[in-house]
Formats: C-alpha cells, structure tokens, sequence
C-alpha cells in the first residue's frame, strides 16, 4: 500500500488526501497539521460572519472521517520538529500544502508605529488563532485606514463596522467581541492605489458592505471616473462590470442627509501610501500620493499628496510563501519549484516530494480554487505510485513519530476541542466559541486526544 503524508490540513491538504483516495482504493494518506484543530484557513481565516463559506467544515470533515485519512495534529515539520527528510523516509509521498504563512508590507516610513498591522494580524486575532500575540488593535481608534481593495480587506472592514448582536451568533472568542463591542471606530477607509476596474473584491463582498445596519457608504464619483473603465464598463470582465456597477450606483445614490449611522465606510482610489505619520509616538495619519492610470494598466504618481487621520492601519496588499527547511524556494514567486506539483530541486524531480495550494501556485484564487490544483498534484503521485511504493518503509509513521518525542493530537482529540468550545458557549450564553489559546486548546485535548484510538483507523 502506497502511504502519503500530506502537511496542512486547509483546504489545499484535504482536497489533495480526497482526490488521493478516491483515485487509488490502496492508499493510506495522514494529513499532519502543527496545529492541534484541521482546516487551516477556513477555521482560522474565513470572517466569523460569514457562515456559509465556514460550513465547508462539513465537507472537509468527512475527508478526514475516511476510513483511510487520519488527522495527526500538533506536528511540526520543518524547523524545530520532524526533519523534512526524516517525512521522506517515513513515507512513500509527502505533500506539502502549507499555504503562504505571511503577509507582504507597504515599505513606506513608520510602518512600524505602533498602530500599524497587517490585516492577517488583524484576522487572526478575531478568529482565535493561537498563535495571535497581540492585542489592542481597538484602544483609542476613532479613525481607521485599510490598505488594499481585496476580499481580506473587505472583511475586515466589515468587522470593524459590524454591531455586537451581528457578531454574538458567531464563534468569534469572547476577549474580541467584547473590544468590537467597545470600539469607538466612526470612520474607516479602505484604499486602493489603482481603480474600480482592478479592485480584488468580489461583487458579493462589496454589496454586504453596503448592507450594514447604521453604516452609510460614502464613494467620491469625480475619483471613480479617474478610471477609464468607470464611464462604461461594459467591455471588462464579468466580475469587474458587476463592481464598478455596483459602485456607480452608490455615487448615484449618496446617503441621505442626517440620516442615522453608527459609521461611515469611505471607499477610495488611485491612493497609494507614501508614509505613516506619527503623533505622540504612535500613529496619527497615513500620507497617500495620488495616482493616475498609465498605459499598461498600472499607476503613477501625480506628486500630489492627501492625509488620511487613522489611529489604526490595516495592510491587506497579499500574502507570501515562507520557505520550509529542507525544501527548495523561488524567493522571488515566494513558492516551491515544481513541474504539475513534483516538486523540483535544481530543475530535477525530487522523488516523492510534491507541493499543493499556495505554496504551489501563489496566493491566489478562492477556496475552490484548490480542488483541481490539489487533483494535479494528487494525480501526478499517483503516477509515479508504482515505482514509490517499490521502497520499503521502516514501520508505521505514528509509531515512529511518537518513538521520537511526537505527541499527535488524533481525531478524538480534535472532537474533545469541539465539545470544550460548545461549552463555552453555552457558559456565555452563546452558540460555539473558539477557544482563544494554545493553552486552551491543548486542555481540551488532555491526554485521551493524543494519539489515533478512531476505531475506522484502527487497522492502521
């Protein structure tokens, strides 16, 4: 029996262990996650409000129940765990799916003042990551700044403006919704350096934003039509019609006059950031150069200059792949070499080695986007599956992994998290909430978690 160890348990990692065992009856896949909870991105990156796209649990959930996938949580590989090659050795096929783990920086003056964040800090915090360290994100914020014009930054936008009653339902951990609950954010900004026409948002996500209760929209139309694409976009793209539709009517259609609001959202263009500016040490103002549409579809700057007062920045301008220790990287594409994801090591394929997902491709696409890049991948393993399989493997992997100091937290271990977050809920009053720490988290586990006693695995 072919045995494949995929790293990463989002979506990229469980729809590669999915199309694994759907095309191959013979194959044994464990889907390793240095977290102790599955699901990557989706649990941990997919705004708490936004329920239907979270219900993918579901889904990848029944990966992870097959009767050939085991979940071993709480494993590192790479720096300070398992050894890349000791993986190797461990098993026919190792896939790497571990995403683009970092964000990309403006590069401008006083990036780093206090006051200053990446938006995936931002999310993490709100969606309990463990890993999140920071906190006051909120404290004597009037005024906010998000720097990009994508779906990361939509969301977290509609976060800073949405009510306590929006966010109660959700599983956002308490320590969170009770500063949003707190927050005294009246204006927030989300800027783009180029147009309408080339916003990363999708339609979808711009209209909730309008939907907001006591949140009036606010667009400049002599700004919009700096874009050549503004006056009629019937010639772009499908998504990109829809948006600069959906904006000209809100320029159409401005807000009435002393009507109520909680907040305002300013949505702006061909802004980019030149500099943060301090007052009293942390951040007062963001300093944005006007731009203007070249000819080759990017911008350039006019010399003209606006201040924007913010206590808070938000960055959201990508992601980027970090490298693995033991694995190849293009620091340039922030990704891993590979020819339909065997994974390359100075332009020749290293046996047994592939890549999925981000990592593989760059941080690009939606969820969905994983399903046929994880099959390529799933399907090139399993053609080199013949000639791997040929090697002889030293025992069991998790025999081996816990003989070596491993401790991987099991399925039953993940389900003992879920059943330690019901109840916290329920203690406030709540439906299910995250539970905000590794020290939480690995509470919940306790030592019946360690381990693989699933009995649909037992013939592992």
């Amino acid at each position: 029996m072919l045995r494949v160890a995929v790293v990463g348990s989002g979506p990229s990692g469980v729809y590669t262990a999915q199309s694994l065992v759907q095309q191959d009856p013979g194959t044994l896949v464990d889907v390793l996650d240095r977290l102790p909870c599955p699901y990557g991105l989706v649990r941990y990156g997919v705004a708490p409000d936004h329920e239907k796209i979270k219900s993918l649990q579901n889904n990848l959930r029944a990966v992870l129940e097959h009767e050939r996938v085991r979940f071993l949580g709480g494993i590192r590989v790479g720096a300070g765990g398992v050894p890349t090659a000791r993986l190797r050795e461990l098993y026919h096929a190792v896939v790497y799916c571990v995403g683009a783990a970092t964000d990309r920086h403006l590069g401008v003056p006083g990036e780093e003042l206090p006051g200053s964040w990446s938006a995936t800090e931002f999310v993490s915090w709100y969606s309990a990551h463990p890993d999140t360290v920071a906190d006051g994100f909120l404290r004597d914020v009037r005024s906010a700044v998000v720097v990009g014009v994508g779906n990361v930054a939509v969301d977290v936008t509609r976060i800073l403006a949405r009510r306590t009653a929006e966010l109660t339902p959700t599983d956002m951990p308490q320590t969170a919704l009770t500063a949003l609950a707190a927050s005294e954010v009246g204006e927030i900004h989300m800027v783009g350096r180029r147009g309408p026409s080339q916003a990363r948002f999708t339609t979808k996500e711009l209209r909730e934003l309008a939907g907001l209760p006591d949140t009036e929209m606010v667009v400049d139309e002599a700004e919009l039509a700096l874009d050549p694409a503004y006056g009629d976009p019937s010639a772009l793209p499908a998504a990109q019609r829809r948006n600069v539709e959906v904006l000209r009517g809100w320029a159409a259609n401005p807000p009435a006059a002393g009507a109520r609001r909680v907040r305002r959202i300013r949505l702006r263009f061909f802004l980019r950031p030149v500099e943060l500016l301090a007052d009293h040490g942390r951040l007062g103002a963001v300093r944005f150069e006007r731009t203007l549409p070249d000819a080759h579809g990017g911008v350039t700057g006019t010399g003209r200059y606006e201040d924007i007062e913010a206590q808070l920045v938000l960055r959201s301008v990508g992601y980027r792949g970090v490298p693995l220790e033991g694995l190849p990287f293009d620091p340039e594409r922030g990704t891993v070499p590979h020819l339909a994801g065997r994974v390359l090591r100075e332009g020749v394929v290293a046996p047994g080695e592939y890549v999925a997902g981000w990592i593989k491709r760059g941080p690009t696409g939606v969820i969905g986007t994983n399903r046929p890049c994880a099959k390529e991948t799933a399907t090139s393993l399993l053609e080199d599956g013949p000639v791997l399989v040929r090697r002889e493997l030293p025992g069991d992997p998790l025999e081996l992994l816990r003989a070596a100091g491993a401790e991987p937290v099991g399925w039953a271990g993940w389900l003992a998290i879920e059943r330690a977050e019901a109840a916290l809920g329920a203690s406030l009053g709540r439906g299910v909430v995250k539970l905000p720490d590794w020290a939480a988290l690995w509470t919940a586990v306790g030592p019946a978690g360690i381990g693989v006693q699933d009995t649909q695995q037992q013939h592992r």
